[in-house]
């Protein structure tokens, strides 16, 4: 397959930054096009690809290329619009996205492929296909528990992933997520309902992104705890993505469940 165009949104921040790194050294990735947000574009003149702070400018000069997106949820659905009119593929990674905005990336995804994941490690991919069959195992007596810790300049709790990551469980047990999470305790609650799935967030210095789940059972306790050391991880995740989608068709919207399956 031909080199891979990709664009990357946010392209001076932290995970801009690395996406940018990560594709000027693979030779089956070219750089094609790099947005900032107006009055942020400064540096940008330096990249030798397209860049501006309008999305559909850009991709009007990048045919085909890969939009990566790891913004914010009100910046990802405007450019998830922008990217399905053009018919350029789209890699999101950004979390805290409402229900609805999440409905909106579904609508652009049938108009073009669309690859979203709150969460780009393999690891935590392969940890949700693993976990069902531990509630399976372990019975409806053992009680599930998350807890998740970022850095102290993320916007959103609980962290995208850890929501996934119960919804997982959830599903394992026949619920619905909503109807047995705990996102918080205070005060006199009383005794734990058996079915509740509880989830804490923690927030300090620069944790990437530690996620535990917990199995509390008659007289024991088990553990599972994915860590991720630093940013590399999700843009390498991102960008083999961008690989992967723009070979696919429009139709759903597209998880990392469907790349390494």
């Amino acid at each position: 397959m031909s080199v891979c165009d990709v664009v990357i949104m946010g392209a001076m921040g932290r995970m801009g930054q690395t996406l940018i790194r990560f594709v000027r050294t693979d030779p089956d990735l070219r750089l094609a096009g790099a947005l900032e947000r107006s009055g942020c574009t400064a540096g940008l003149e330096g990249l030798d690809c397209a860049v501006g702070d309008d999305l559909a400018t850009v991709l009007a000069k990048c045919p085909g290329a890969v939009v990566i997106d790891f913004t914010s949820p009100e910046s990802t659905v405007a450019a998830a619009a922008v990217a399905a009119q053009s018919g350029n593929p789209m890699v999101i990674g950004t979390t805290g996205l409402s229900p609805d905005q999440v409905r909106t990336l579904e609508a652009a995804a049938a108009r073009t492929p669309v690859f979203f994941a709150p969460n780009m490690s393999v690891g935590i991919s392969v940890l949700l296909q693993v976990l069902p069959e531990l509630v399976r195992k372990l019975g409806p007596d053992y009680n599930l528990e998350i807890m998740e810790i970022h850095h102290n300049r993320k916007a959103d709790a609980p962290s995208g992933t850890a929501i996934k990551l119960g919804q997982c469980l959830a599903a394992a047990r026949g619920a619905e997520y909503d109807a047995v999470k705990r996102h918080c305790r205070d005060g006199i609650i009383g005794p734990r309902p058996s079915d509740e799935i509880g989830v804490a967030a923690l927030r300090g210095g620069d944790v990437v992104g530690d996620h535990t789940v917990y199995f509390f059972g008659p007289g024991e306790r088990i553990e599972v705890t994915h860590r991720v050391n630093n940013r590399e991880t999700f843009a390498q995740g991102a960008l083999r993505a961008a690989k992967w989608v723009r070979g696919q068709k429009p139709g759903r919207l597209l998880a990392m469940a469907d790349m390494v399956a």
